[in-house]
């Protein structure tokens, strides 16, 4: 009804802030892939814009989400999807992750072939590369970075790649190179920081690997990424990058803490974070979530 509107309007703009900082999109990269301008993003997130269908359909492209998830319509998934979430929504929490140990290991991988294969998930700058490479020297086993191996076989880097054929494109390349890494019997895996924010890759990853949530505080996030050479939080307004690096870790807070462990680098050196990474790989470690 017409006066539902500006309650849409408002719950239209928060699906579409949290689908922009779970992807690690500013406004102003978003504005450039959509061809909408930075301003009425904006106003789109503040819930003041009545977005045209063309308009949606171009941001919902650039951000690589169907527009019905910004809608926040879903889409008929089959009688028997309907059955299995009734059913789910019946279970208490304790059964419900019961279920899910259940399927996982009949459709899934058991949690014994989850511990040969290990993956570091985490925002940019926790330590995943570095700590991922020293854990596979450790264990004898491959040590594969994803974006890495979708560069390799895109030919392209994962900006150009954002750039030419936009976040869809770079999210398939993403989906096939997971789907190659975890027909590896072992293996270190540094995941992307935001493969949390796609549903069905950040599944794979869960459902074929033990994974291992790196932290650490925004203000240590922003300083390694500037000391690997990336200066652009210093060439830009450095207080809107530390906002969007916030948003971005309050976004997937809740994702990242899906993870099998968590291990926080936060005021440690590399060694002191890696006796501990090694220390959470113990055999009798728990693995199930």
């Amino acid at each position: 009804m017409a006066e539902d509107g500006p309650a849409f309007l408002r719950e239209l703009g928060e699906r579409l802030r949290l689908a922009r900082a779970r992807r690690g999109m500013t406004r102003r990269r978003l504005a450039s892939q959509s061809g909408v301008s930075e301003r009425y993003l904006a106003q789109m997130e503040a819930g003041t814009a009545n977005v045209s269908v063309l308009l949606l359909r171009a941001i919902s492209a650039a951000l690589g989400v169907p527009a019905a998830e910004l809608l926040g319509d879903r889409p008929d998934a089959g009688g028997e999807r309907v059955s299995l979430d009734l059913l789910l929504s019946r279970l208490t929490a304790p059964q419900r992750a019961e279920a899910h140990r259940l399927l996982s290991e009949r459709f899934g991988t058991g949690p014994d072939a989850r511990r040969r294969r290990i993956a570091l998930i985490g925002l940019r700058g926790a330590g995943k590369s570095t700590l991922g490479r020293m854990l596979a020297e450790q264990r004898r086993v491959p040590f594969f970075e994803l974006d890495a191996e979708v560069e390799r076989a895109a030919g392209l880097a994962v900006g150009a790649i954002i750039e030419l054929h936009g976040q869809a494109a770079f999210r398939r390349l993403e989906r096939q190179a997971l789907e190659r890494l975890v027909a590896e019997p072992e293996a270190v895996i540094a995941a992307g920081g935001g493969i949390v924010a796609e549903p069905s890759t950040f599944e794979l990853l869960l459902s074929h690997c033990r994974t291992v949530w790196l932290q650490a505080s925004p203000e240590e996030h922003m300083q390694r990424v500037i000391d690997q050479g990336d200066l652009r939080p210093m060439q830009e307004d450095n207080r809107q990058a530390m906002r969007d690096l916030r948003a971005i870790l309050a976004s997937r807070e809740a994702l990242y803490a899906r993870a099998d462990l968590v291990l926080d680098t936060s005021g440690k050196t590399v060694d002191e974070s890696f006796l501990q990474l090694v220390e959470l790989m113990r055999p009798e470690a728990p693995v199930v979530r």
